[in-house]
């Protein structure tokens, strides 16, 4: 069957959608932390932070990730039950993305993440389990994400921005809880940080190799890694 733009556009909309039972909504990634410590108390403070992370933080690395993921899997006869080739790079992707996280946290957060999507794309689509099974097991988010949007025929620059997006928006919910924030001013940051998202997503894409990007993000990585440590949470990193 055909897939259409539109079709491809609800596809997106669905995976990036805050009702995919993935427990997305139950990470701030360190942000509980840094609002408790009065690192981010404000919507301008916020901004700068999630711009940094888009630029250095590991969102970045995921985001390349999706876009090679996606290259790699169109170019490896997507859809087929057998003939998986042996040069296919998802699990060295895979293994990069878990040895990439300085945190246990962020770690389990992206397993546990992965696991919830591969389980319930496997449901809708069992002929997708050895392309899962090629990436490994305990599967990165971004990696079933990035799975799961070439098998819908989502544009790779669609699908790299919809996790970005996806990504923000859902810290900007969080921090709108925990600061917090008006819902108006969370939009309005969300607003501000398109340009962001859109040169995070040209950086992604032009991507050769994991190997190319480096990382900067050692104060969100301590933030997570204090966040077991707070008096009270409402999220678990």
């Amino acid at each position: 069957m055909t897939t259409t733009s539109a079709q491809a556009l609800l596809r997106l909309l669905q995976l990036t959608s805050p009702a995919l039972p993935v427990g997305a909504y139950s990470y701030s990634e360190g942000l509980e932390t840094l609002v408790e410590q009065d690192t981010v108390t404000t919507a301008a403070a916020l901004t700068r932070w999630l711009e940094q992370e888009l630029a250095y933080g590991l969102v970045a690395i995921d985001a390349a990730a999706v876009g090679l993921v996606y290259q790699a899997a169109t170019q490896a006869a997507w859809g087929r039950q057998e003939g998986l080739p042996t040069a296919a790079p998802f699990a060295l992707l895979n293994h990069q993305l878990s040895a990439l996280r300085d945190s246990e946290e962020s770690r389990q957060q992206s397993w546990a993440m992965g696991r919830a999507l591969v389980r319930m794309a496997t449901h809708l689509h069992p002929h997708l389990k050895p392309w899962f099974n090629a990436a490994g097991n305990p599967c990165n988010f971004a990696i079933a994400f990035a799975l799961l949007a070439t098998h819908w025929h989502i544009d790779p620059q669609q699908a790299v921005l919809g996790y970005l997006h996806s990504w923000a928006a859902n810290l900007i919910t969080s921090a709108v809880k925990l600061i917090p924030l008006g819902q108006t001013v969370g939009q309005q940051i969300l607003l501000e940080l398109y340009p962001a998202l859109e040169a995070a997503c040209d950086r992604a894409l032009a991507t050769q190799s994991l190997d190319e990007l480096y990382l900067s993000s050692w104060g969100t990585s301590l933030a997570a890694m204090q966040h077991e440590t707070l008096y009270t949470r409402l999220f678990r990193s």
